[in-house]
């Protein structure tokens, strides 16, 4: 990749094969409606505010927020990955159709529009009208005026309209409307909130009554009427936490579903080391320490030298540390760097008779 350090042009910005070391921001007044154009294979490690910004193919990672004043595009023949990191946000819309291509959103989307075609998203969106199809989000979708949800997956959604085609899920027990749903043909909404995501994880047996449950959009519909400063308003709710408290024959402690939301939700953020249990070969599952660190392959290398992070190769309670994969180049060329210049401080302690400091550099190499 060719490395940039400071994007500051007025004409339009485009990128491939780049890595952007700093954020791509206005400086003036006519940097304000500069377009941002991403070809492929780019990193931006830090925030980028653009007119529109146009993402032609992956791979593409943007490590810092993003905003823009008319619309975040990803190509409809778009392919591979395409990562972003921190929020993002548009005046107008933020908008991609392209089936082949990996799109990940690690935090919340916020825009007048949004329209999705096999996304993901960790965190919520929040839009006027919301346009998802074949997507999972793991928090909510919230709209003012219309959600269509299409082959997906949501922790809840609430809006004033809600249209349902094919088949879609739930992950929390409840989701909210303004009006009755619209259900497209022989849609059918699932709710996951007492399967066994845990148990499906590791290959084991699900726990007893735990399962997918099939809700009744009609049967299962409750309206409510909220009321607030002589202002009305009806809700309709659709929920299972009715059928769940009635039955009471599962121990829903025992599921995983709450960590294994949170920690998809957190990603990054979990800085603790977590097992899933044993899976049906007896084997723990994912025993490993989960963190993002450093905002760059270096400052990564850096801090796991570091002592901080020494208790977390010596306590026995991390099995093995994985690298992310967008560093893993740039890391592989520091190290042996980093091993000359350790060489040379033993070199030099070991002349001077230092056995203890020694021992802690020969611990470091």
């Amino acid at each position: 990749m060719n490395e940039l350090n400071i994007i500051s042009m007025e004409g339009e910005v485009l990128l491939k094969d780049n890595l952007v070391r700093s954020s791509i921001l206005p400086h003036k007044a006519s940097e304000l409606d500069r377009n941002v154009t991403i070809l492929s294979d780019t990193v931006v490690e830090g925030a980028v505010y653009a007119n529109k910004l146009e993402i032609e193919r992956g791979e593409t990672e943007i490590r810092g927020a993003v905003y823009t004043k008319l619309e975040l595009h990803v190509a409809t023949d778009a392919k591979g990955r395409v990562i972003m990191r921190k929020s993002v946000a548009s005046s107008d819309s933020v908008t991609s159709y392209a089936k082949e291509c990996d799109l990940m959103f690690m935090a919340d989307i916020n825009a007048k529009k949004v329209r999705l075609t096999h996304a993901f998203v960790a965190g919520s969106i929040y839009a006027d009208e919301i346009q998802l199809d074949d997507c999972v989000v793991i928090g909510g979708v919230f709209a003012t005026k219309s959600i269509d949800l299409k082959g997906c997956v949501a922790g809840t959604f609430n809006s004033n309209s809600v249209f349902l085609d094919g088949t879609n899920y739930l992950l929390l027990p409840s989701a909210f409307s303004s009006t009755p749903i619209e259900v497209m043909g022989e849609s059918k909404l699932f709710n996951l909130s007492l399967t066994d995501l845990g148990a499906i994880y590791k290959g084991t047996q699900q726990m007893a009554y735990s399962g997918v449950i099939e809700m009744d959009i009609r049967k299962d519909e409750q309206k409510t009427m909220l009321s607030e400063d002589q202002k009305t308003m009806l809700v309709y709710s659709y929920s299972i936490a009715g059928k769940v408290l009635a039955t009471d024959l599962i121990d829903v402690e025992r599921l995983q579903n709450h960590f294994l939301i949170g920690a998809t939700a957190m990603g990054s953020q979990i800085l603790q080391t977590y097992d899933l249990g044993v899976d049906a070969d007896g084997n723990i599952v994912d025993r490993v320490q989960v963190k993002f660190v450093g905002k760059d392959a270096g400052e990564c290398l850096s801090k796991l030298m570091s002592k901080k992070f020494d208790k977390y190769f010596t306590d026995g309670m991390v099995d093995k540390l994985e690298v992310p994969k967008d560093y893993y180049d740039d890391m592989m060329k520091l190290i042996p760097d980093k091993i000359d210049e350790l060489q040379e401080q033993l070199d030099h302690v070991q002349s001077e008779g230092k056995a203890d400091a020694a021992k802690g550099i020969e611990n470091r190499i």
